[in-house]
């Protein structure tokens, strides 16, 4: 994973330069911004493999710059923050974050968080899962989801949590185990924001509130994927 590509986007030099520092020496290459505008023209004229994305910047907020990602591509983004709540990680997630860094943080964390992302996002099999009598596409080198033959745009995590719940068809999966997988450590981001991930989810499958037709809730256990897979 060391020859994949970093932008590092914070307003403070010192955390720019030891973030760098960590980083070069695991084999990375690193870009830098400290505002949300550079980071905006940065992700687009060298597209890098993820960023790392703090949400306190002087002409933005890291929210905002994270929207206006989401909003052209679908890169792992790992935000940093001194914000602590619940609420305020669930909403960060919800934007597509792929991963959460409460200030002050350890480098060597951040390294194994970067690894864990970029091995979710670039070690995935070459495959098609087909699911309802190909209601359901999931295409595991491309990353991409079709639901009947239109093209779903999922973020990381929500792809992430797809996928996990394809690889068993009716198995009920927890929330921690769920979380567990998403966020590729063992998070402590709450059930919520689990919730928040499978909400977005099923609103781009299309799924009815009253009626699911593809992710099911299983009352005080968690969820499970509700089609079978094709054979």
């Amino acid at each position: 994973m060391g020859s994949a590509s970093i932008l590092v986007v914070d307003d403070e030099a010192r955390i720019r330069d030891v973030v760098r520092t960590y980083l070069e020496h695991h084999g990375y290459t690193v870009f830098e911004a400290s505002t949300g505008q550079e980071a905006l023209e940065a992700a687009n004229r060298l597209t890098p493999d993820l960023v790392v994305l703090d949400l306190m910047l002087p002409d933005m907020t890291g929210e905002e710059v994270a929207r206006s990602l989401r909003d052209v591509t679908e890169v792992p983004i790992i935000m940093l923050t001194a914000k602590v709540s619940e609420n305020e990680r669930v909403a960060g997630l919800s934007l597509g974050a792929d991963d959460y860094l409460t200030k002050p943080f350890s480098p060597r964390e951040l390294v194994a968080r970067v690894e864990a992302v970029l091995r979710r996002v670039l070690g995935r099999e070459s495959e098609l899962s087909s699911f309802a009598g190909g209601a359901l596409v999931i295409d595991h080198a491309r990353r991409e989801v079709t639901v009947n033959g239109r093209l779903v745009k999922l973020t990381r995590s929500e792809f992430d949590l797809l996928t996990t719940l394809a690889t068993r068809p009716g198995r009920v999966w927890s929330r921690y185990e769920l979380v567990t997988r998403v966020q590729g450590y063992d998070y402590d981001g709450y059930e919520r924001t689990i919730n928040a991930h499978v909400k977005n989810l099923r609103h781009k499958l299309g799924d009815d509130h009253r009626e699911t037709r593809f992710v099911d809730t299983v009352l005080g256990v968690g969820y499970r994927l509700g089609v079978t897979q094709d054979a």
